[in-house]
């Protein structure tokens, strides 16, 4: 039998909301997908049992080569602060910042997986004034850099893979992990932010059930409505890269389908939209974040033509928060 893909995980400036997405998976469920493509947890901070010194031990098992470390995941951003320390997080009875425990074990390992957009670059723990100095493993924002620097390649000759998104799917990253162990995610595979393509090729617009409100730019109005969010209430989801609205969140949801806008929670500075998220800014009345690929002028035309040829039950709808006028009935044979 072929050796076992190891991965160690480790937590750093986050809120563990990738890890508790990942404890969501089904169909199989995690232990099963796992074992399935012969993964083993060398060590996770919550689902080991290993602590102290037992956990620190297999942390110096792989930096000495003893132990193969196929894949590190990070989870979190790393914290730089104070002044370029790490001190800001101590990783627990080391003595050591989990910043530089990253950097070693990313040295050693054969590739390094940044899961949720904390990691990859920075995200919600980074927003604001960032006092922590927080960053992703390669990318600071949108500037290629982070904690390993912008030229590091792992043992693969990888670039630091960005499983983003706050939080993950958790197939996102159990297909990650899977491709990896089989050998079949080469750099093509990313796309310019570094995101795997199996997901990020698609635009969370893809699917949304209000596509027809969309098509007719019949917009809601306040939240509840069950419009097109995309003129007044801030969604981004012609514009965010992901596969939410085709890949069901626990097999029925995503954030359109709840009723909220998607903010392009996988895209690098998400976080500093300029905007409140339920906003969306125009100029001249017409919204300044376009559909991805969209000539402006083309938008102002054939938003023109929708809304002036909008069902009446599609007007009296967008406004509701429940179908108020259903569709026609009509009898096909009748001619």
């Amino acid at each position: 039998m072929n050796e076992p893909f190891t991965l160690l995980w480790l937590q750093s400036g986050g809120c563990g909301g990738c890890t508790m997405s990942l404890l969501c998976a089904e169909a199989p469920d995690l232990t099963a997908t796992l074992a399935s493509a012969h993964i083993r947890f060398l060590w996770h901070p919550t689902l080991s049992e290993e602590t102290g010194a037992e956990a620190l031990a297999v942390f110096e098992a792989v930096l000495s080569g003893a132990v193969r470390l196929d894949a590190l995941c990070v989870e979190g951003a790393l914290l730089r602060g104070p002044n370029g320390t790490g001190r800001f997080h101590m990783l627990a009875g080391t003595g050591t910042p989990t910043i530089d425990w990253a950097r070693r074990l990313a040295a050693v390992a054969e590739n390094v997986v940044a899961v949720g957009t904390c990691a990859a670059y920075g995200g919600v723990t980074a927003a604001g004034i960032n006092p922590a100095d927080a960053c992703g493993l390669q990318y600071d924002g949108r500037r290629k850099g982070g904690a390993l620097g912008a030229d590091f390649r792992s043992r693969s000759g990888l670039p630091v893979i960005n499983v983003a998104g706050c939080p993950t799917h958790p197939n996102w990253v159990t297909e990650t992990l899977m491709l990896l162990a089989a050998g079949l995610i080469h750099e093509g595979d990313l796309d310019i932010y570094a995101r795997p393509r199996f997901y990020a090729d698609h635009l969370v617009h893809h699917g949304c059930p209000r596509n027809e409100y969309y098509e007719y730019k019949a917009s809601a109005e306040k939240m509840s409505d069950l419009g097109c969010m995309m003129e007044h209430l801030g969604c981004l989801g012609t514009q965010a890269h992901a596969d939410c609205n085709t890949r069901l969140w626990n097999g029925e949801g995503s954030c359109t389908r709840g009723g909220h806008a998607c903010i392009n929670c996988t895209a690098p500075e998400f976080e500093e939209p300029g905007h409140a998220f339920l906003e969306t800014p125009k100029i001249g009345g017409i919204p300044v974040g376009l559909p991805t690929d969209m000539p402006k002028a083309w938008f102002i035309a054939l938003s023109s033509l929708a809304k002036a040829a909008t069902p009446e039950r599609l007007r009296r709808n967008a406004t509701a928060d429940h179908v108020v006028t259903p569709p026609a009935v009509r009898d096909i044979k009748k001619r």
